[in-house]
């Protein structure tokens, strides 16, 4: 049975080019490809999210929000003491862990950088951030990425997002990142509701996701996740991600 509407209507398109001679029919498949059969395979991840180290315990984190299904299946990834990586927009995620692989040879995060982007044909529509186990930060917003599409630099942060209703989304998360108080995952998540209090994603919101690493952080010290949380589908994702960090730290007293 055929369930998809887009697959069936050139199913029946590709039954009558055959009667009428053609062994096969390609024409079924570019319609299907155009007519957004495949867009969940082409969806920008739209987004704002912060990559960042602690300087007082050298924890590394992403945080991120999106309208976007699960960001946090996409966009985040973190090594202890080697660094953290947010991929984004037209996502590569091969981004992910072939930065943490270079960013562990000793690599700064400026130089895994320009070698990620060099070898990537799509750099146009990535958007990435990047920050090394030394504080070191970098990120690119390629040209092609949907207006407003930025990036602020700082030490120990990166912050970038595409699709926003303004700059100040960035600005006021670093903003907040930078002058705020308390623990690194709740400045992490503080900087995520500044950026929607400037406007955020103008499409509007779905999903967040906050995974903070450390050494031995993880479930009974056998791991480095010390905080992995996901909000895949919620009408106001980040005050659920807060909620989930509360229950989390209240859980796991580490």
């Amino acid at each position: 049975m055929i369930n998809n509407p887009y697959v069936f209507v050139i199913y029946g398109f590709d039954r009558l080019i055959k009667m009428h001679g053609f062994k096969t029919s390609y024409v079924g498949i570019w319609l299907l490809f155009f007519s957004g059969g495949f867009s969940a395979w082409a969806e920008p991840v739209a987004t704002f999210s912060i990559v960042a180290r602690d300087a007082e315990t050298g924890a590394l984190g992403v945080a991120v929000q999106s309208k976007f299904f699960a960001v946090g299946a996409v966009v985040p990834f973190a090594k202890a003491g080697v660094g953290a990586i947010a991929t984004q927009a037209y996502a590569n995620t091969t981004f992910g862990p072939k930065g943490l692989e270079l960013l562990a040879s000793g690599r700064s995060a400026d130089e895994v950088l320009k070698l990620l982007i060099g070898a990537d044909t799509g750099e146009a529509r990535r958007q990435i951030g990047i920050v090394d186990a030394k504080g070191g930060a970098a990120a690119h917003t390629g040209k092609l990425n949907n207006s407003w599409a930025g990036h602020v630099v700082g030490t120990n942060f990166c912050v970038q997002g595409n699709i926003l209703a303004n700059e100040s989304v960035v600005k006021e998360m670093a903003h907040i990142f930078n002058e705020g108080s308390g623990n690194f995952p709740e400045r992490l998540v503080a900087s995520l509701k500044a950026g929607q209090a400037a406007g955020g994603d103008v499409r509007g919101r779905q999903s967040a996701a906050l995974l903070v690493v450390k050494p031995n952080g993880g479930y009974a010290g056998l791991n480095d996740r010390w905080i992995d949380i996901r909000v895949d589908d919620h009408d106001r994702p980040i005050e659920e991600l807060a909620r989930l960090l509360r229950i989390h730290r209240e859980f796991y007293r580490r």
